[in-house]
């Protein structure tokens, strides 16, 4: 039996093939064997869609996602606090997408699908526009991270004996791949399925969902890096998208977006009356009619660690793993009021000379936004059924002033007998346990078994929901003018959070950031989120006071005070920098776009640099 190897040329890939031990053992096969069996060429399509998860998702990336922004930090093994917690400087390739192995195989299962007379003309249709659908979303991962890449749309025969100059494939512009993009979910949209019933394959409403979010990605590029005293460009166009594109991307977003919202099978999870404990299902339940598109573990029989990796101490089902996420006092007071006041906590009082005194510790977080419970476990709230013990130490009054005492063991008690430091922490000298008194919520699975290592949680990795899309129109509709239909769509999630009706009636850009952060938090949208609106380097600018370069922490501290009963084994909290927390984050005008490999731009000559590299 002849083999066909099919390769993307050596000049685009970034060293060699991905692990074919990733894969099922039945997809390592010559090409004539999977194209002369149905079912193989379904397990092909399938393998493809698996792989998707090597960019995003809990297999081995959240980590990054989650902590290398100012929404967390992190906080479980201590011998790694050099390479999480120091960011005085994030890496050029950081975070940077050179899939061309993946694309290869895009591209052949592409060509093969169309020359297949071994399944239904309406199964062909659907399997060419998933692949289709695949392709365009891999080429976004990329131009989110690279700008224009070489935009390579058919795989190539090569025995050896070939020139691979002739090979040699430029980048496009950014604004190309980005138009790529847009004509390819034009193209595949009516070919795709028409309903919802699947969330983890392409259908229809996620080839628009696609456009939406890709398209106000250029846009906001279009506009944004436009506007820096110094653009990000290159003369080929390679980084960089002209100014008067913005709009036309804008509408197109805006479009995609409100096809999904007004025809689309989807609608806002509010299956629960408790608005907390409703945001947080709105991800984790798999039948929730919010939810797009997803990577469901279980479908192939897998779990993943991340309860694992980030259940809070006192509650871990492992001794060798846990709390690795610390959520920032700056993302839990993005969450404002909901009597419309920002979401400052009161820790001092108005005149600024003592403490707000708080009877259990949750007190402080009452009446927060709700969607703060469902993203966050904070001091006194519970998980599984149990509060979470979180407290620093004691404030004991000497008759004059407050003597703090702490410990170097968790679940300590103090000399009345009263808990001094807390079994979840915060102890910085010891690792697993919360650095800045918080823990992550979302994502955490509340099945018993899910945080130990063997068994692992099933819980899903969502890609693309209608709360982003909510979030998308409106951002569109503000930057084309029509700031009365962007607060409809806000409004809508802040009624679903609990907010009253038309609790916003303002809208500028640094309210729609502070919307899709504490809407969005732990979703791997805020690092790309500030890249297009170019405002990374201005908050991650390496200020050791700032709030949000700086990760900062709430510390909560129990009372005693005998000789005042208004006080006495009451709760304070003291705002403070993270001490595990190292250099702050200083984000460079080169990390807007993620650095080529260096020897893809030595094996292809035509590869532009990107600026600053």
């Amino acid at each position: 039996m002849k083999k066909t190897i099919y390769i993307l040329i050596l000049a685009l890939c970034l060293g060699g093939c991905e692990d074919f031990l990733d894969r099922e053992p039945t997809d390592i096969l010559v090409d004539e064997q999977v194209w002369s069996d149905p079912e193989l060429i379904r397990s092909f399509l399938a393998n493809l869609y698996g792989r998707m998860q090597h960019f995003s998702g809990f297999d081995d990336g959240t980590r990054v996602q989650i902590i290398d922004t100012d929404d967390a930090m992190w906080s479980a093994h201590i011998n790694e606090d050099g390479r999480t917690n120091n960011r005085q400087q994030y890496n050029y390739d950081f975070r940077g997408i050179w899939a061309y192995p993946l694309i290869r195989d895009l591209n052949i299962f592409i060509e093969n699908i169309q020359a297949t007379d071994l399944l239904s003309e309406e199964e062909k249709s659907s399997f060419l526009a998933e692949g289709r659908f695949l392709r365009a979303y891999i080429y976004f991962l990329e131009v989110r991270s690279m700008g224009g890449v070489p935009l390579v749309l058919e795989s190539y025969d090569y025995d050896g004996t070939q020139d691979v100059s002739e090979y040699r494939v430029p980048r496009s512009t950014e604004a190309g791949i980005y138009d790529f993009i847009a004509s390819e979910m034009d193209a595949v949209k009516d070919d795709l399925p028409q309903d919802g019933t699947s969330r983890t394959r392409a259908n229809r409403w996620t080839a628009l969902a696609l456009k939406s979010r890709s398209m106000l990605y250029a846009g906001a590029i279009a506009r944004y890096n436009n506007l820096m005293d110094a653009p990000i460009t290159t003369p080929g166009g390679e980084v960089g998208i002209p100014a008067d594109r913005a709009e036309d991307y804008y509408r197109q977003s805006l479009e995609a977006s409100l096809e999904i919202i007004g025809e689309g099978p989807y609608d806002l999870y509010n299956n629960n009356a408790d608005k907390q404990e409703n945001f947080y299902e709105a991800l984790v339940n798999k039948n929730s009619p919010e939810v797009i598109w997803a990577y469901d573990y279980s479908q192939d029989g897998k779990t993943h660690k991340f309860t694992f990796y980030n259940i809070p101490r006192s509650l871990r089902e492992a001794p060798d793993n846990s709390s690795g996420t610390a959520p920032s006092l700056h993302l839990v007071e993005t969450y404002d009021y909901l009597n419309g006041d920002e979401g400052e906590l009161r820790t001092m009082n108005s005149a600024g000379d003592d403490y707000v005194y708080y009877d259990h510790p949750e007190d402080i977080f009452a009446g927060k936004d709700p969607r703060l419970w469902g993203t966050v476990i904070y001091p006194g709230a519970a998980f599984r059924g149990e509060k979470v013990s979180i407290q620093a130490g004691v404030l004991a009054w000497n008759g004059s002033s407050y003597d703090m005492a702490s410990s170097n063991k968790l679940g300590d008690t103090y000399s009345d007998g009263g808990l001094m430091v807390g079994l979840d922490g915060p102890l910085p000298s010891i690792g697993f346990n919360t650095n800045t008194g918080f823990y992550i919520r979302k994502h955490l699975d509340t099945r018993t078994g899910s945080g130990n290592q063997g068994d692992g949680s099933d819980v899903w990795w969502v890609r693309f929901r209608l709360g982003e899309i909510l979030l998308n129109a409106a951002e569109a509709s503000f930057e084309l003018g029509d700031e009365a239909t962007a607060l409809k769509y806000i409004n809508r999630l802040r009624v679903r959070a609990g907010f009253p009706e038309n609790s916003l009636t303002e809208l500028s850009l640094e309210k729609i950031a502070e919307e899709r952060q504490v809407e969005l938090a732990f979703e791997d949208h805020r690092w790309w989120d500030l890249k297009r609106w170019r405002l990374s380097h201005v908050f991650y600018d390496g200020d050791p006071d700032s709030d949000i370069a700086k990760i900062k922490a709430l510390w909560p501290y129990r009372v005693v005070r005998p000789d005042d009963p208004a006080k006495h084994n009451k709760y304070v909290f003291i705002r403070r920098n993270a001490p595990r927390f190292g250099s702050p984050m200083y984000f460079r005008l080169g990390n807007y776009y993620s650095k080529i490999p260096q020897n893809a731009i030595n094996a292809n000559p035509l590869l532009v640099p990107n600026p600053f590299h």
